[in-house]
């Protein structure tokens, strides 16, 4: 079958293979055939090595398709269901999932040391333990969550990760309070779906922050009440709440810089939500007297910070309901021939989210 790979961390181009098997089917398995995907920018963090994955990989989490097969013990799917792939499923049996965070489990995190693919020439690892930059894949069961017939693959595979986060971040996470100020930093598929999260709890000004014209622009459409450029947050700041700073600021870039940035542009005693997955070796740098004096809440958002099977029903019953946009966050469609397009188009900011058509 075919599907995208990369043979070596730093490379910055896929090779599309036709020689690429998916193994491990067995009890407790599903056999998934992809129909779309969406490039994340973690898929490209991973690629460049700023988020740990061994490798050759093929990368992609942001999948939807149809089940092929079952393995013996499965019973939450069976073949011809359309299912979206969840990159972090819950065990229901570890400290966090019995916390009702779920969204801290670690079992998922364990299949992404395991190969769930082969080549002649060796394993293939999948990235985050599914690899959806194919036609198949094989992943847990807990991994496929069943949708509803209404709803498209392209649609059911962006609530698979970019929606999820970014929506979770502003509803669950930092729960925005009406009538608040926001600052978005980062205005890519997750920072739009920020966005939408924050006008739906009623956000009275939403700041748009991001270096690429077409992606303030986008941002507006969106909910956004404004849009600026980096270098005019500061005025924007200024302007709006009179130098104070912003009751809620999400970080969606992942870098210690732009995370320095939104907490010196949030209001003391507000909140700085940091939804960017950034690298291990870049630290975020802040004074003991500034922590205890300003008391600006930090707070770190994983998957969108909530279960993420209701966060997934939750999108769906706002987008059937004209409550949130999702297919305008895709903005490029390519095939999977076309992924280097892709990548192209996410690097230069140029594209929200493409969707990959398999």
């Amino acid at each position: 079958m075919r599907a995208a790979v990369l043979h070596e961390i730093g490379q910055d181009k896929l090779e599309v293979l036709d020689d690429v098997e998916a193994v491990g089917f067995g009890p407790g398995k599903v056999r998934i055939r992809v129909r779309a995907t969406g490039l994340c920018h973690s898929d490209v963090s991973a690629m460049n090595g700023v988020l740990p994955q061994p490798a050759p990989f093929i990368p992609g989490h942001e999948g939807a398709g149809e089940i092929l097969d079952v393995g013996d013990g499965v019973t939450n799917v069976k073949p011809g269901d359309r299912v979206l792939v969840c990159w972090l499923p819950a065990c229901g049996a570890c400290p966090a999932c019995k916390r009702g965070q779920t969204q801290l489990c670690l079992a998922g995190f364990m299949n992404a040391g395991t190969p769930n693919f082969k080549r002649p020439g060796g394993d293939v690892f999948g990235f985050a333990g599914t690899g959806t930059f194919t036609e198949e894949v094989v992943v847990d069961a807990g991994c496929a969550v069943p949708i509803p017939d209404d709803v498209p693959f392209d649609i059911a595979a962006l609530i698979g990760c970019g929606v999820t986060t970014g929506l979770g971040a502003a509803v669950n996470t930092a729960d925005v309070a009406a009538g608040s100020s926001v600052a978005v930093i980062g205005c890519g598929g997750v920072g739009i779906s920020a966005i939408q999260g924050a006008r739906l709890k009623g956000a009275a000004q939403i700041v748009a922050v991001d270096p690429v014209e077409s992606r303030r622009e986008a941002a507006l459409k969106f909910g956004a009440t404004e849009a600026v450029a980096p270098d005019a947050l500061g005025d924007a700041k200024q302007r709006i709440t009179a130098g104070e700073g912003f009751d809620y600021v999400f970080e969606v870039v992942g870098k210690s810089a732009t995370a320095r940035t939104a907490y010196e542009t949030t209001r003391r005693g507000g909140t700085l939500c940091v939804v960017g997955a950034g690298a291990l070796d870049d630290f975020l740098q802040l004074n003991m007297f500034e922590l205890f004096f300003d008391e600006k809440k930090i707070l770190p958002s994983m998957y969108g910070g909530g279960d993420v099977l209701t966060s997934y029903e939750r999108a769906i019953a706002l987008w059937r309901a004209g409550r949130i946009d999702l297919e305008s966050l895709i903005t490029h469609r390519v095939q999977l021939a076309e992924i280097n397009e892709a990548l192209d188009q996410m690097r230069t900011g140029t594209a929200l989210r493409t969707c990959i058509e398999i």
